[in-house]
């Protein structure tokens, strides 16, 4: 968090107006932009754009600028509730991508499985076993058949259970950005 003071220019000439101004870079995941936008705006924040990163095509993050006074009542339970938000953000966000990764290595070691039966399949059948080629082919072709509903299936069932918990945590980030509302504008 970069602190730096700027002049804002509606207010020239008058020397009581000036408004040092603290400014917040947040590299986010862009489909947690909407989440951040809004709630920072509870914790004093105000959103100045987003600046254009090469981060956001190649693995989807979104770099948001926001800006905030720095004599903001109640700074310190602020900063702090806002840290207890990143937080539950990311373990959201890393729910999210437990879903997939258990699900895929789950479809990769059938995969891996399934190939590794293809390669005695392969040394049977170059040795002239044609018998034992055949036994081990059947398993191979499944080990590459079964991965594809193996991942259906897993996604599902990890869905199924991480969706409550993630769902506690956005109801965690409401509680909390209705706290720091309430500090800042009832102040």
């Amino acid at each position: 968090m970069g602190a730096t003071m700027r002049n804002d220019n509606s207010n020239i000439g008058n020397a009581n107006s000036y408004i040092g101004y603290e400014y917040r870079d947040v590299s986010v995941d862009s489909n947690m932009e909407s989440l951040y936008v809004d709630s920072y705006e509870c914790f004093g924040w105000q959103f100045e754009g987003r600046q254009p990163s090469l981060l956001r095509i190649t693995s989807g993050m979104v770099i948001l600028k926001f800006k905030r006074d720095r004599k903001v009542l109640n700074k310190t339970e602020l900063t702090r509730l806002q840290r207890h938000f990143d937080s539950c953000v990311s373990e959201i966000v890393r729910m999210e991508q437990s879903k997939t990764s258990y699900a895929s290595v789950v479809a990769f070691t059938i995969g891996i499985i399934g190939t590794a039966f293809m390669a005695g399949a392969v040394f049977s059948y170059l040795a002239n076993i044609i018998v034992l080629c055949i036994l081990l082919a059947v398993p191979a072709f499944i080990g590459w058949i079964v991965p594809y509903f193996a991942y259906c299936s897993t996604f599902e069932k990890k869905r199924a259970k991480v969706a409550p918990l993630i769902e506690s945590k956005y109801d965690e980030i409401y509680e909390i950005c209705e706290k720091s509302n309430s500090l800042l504008y009832n102040s």
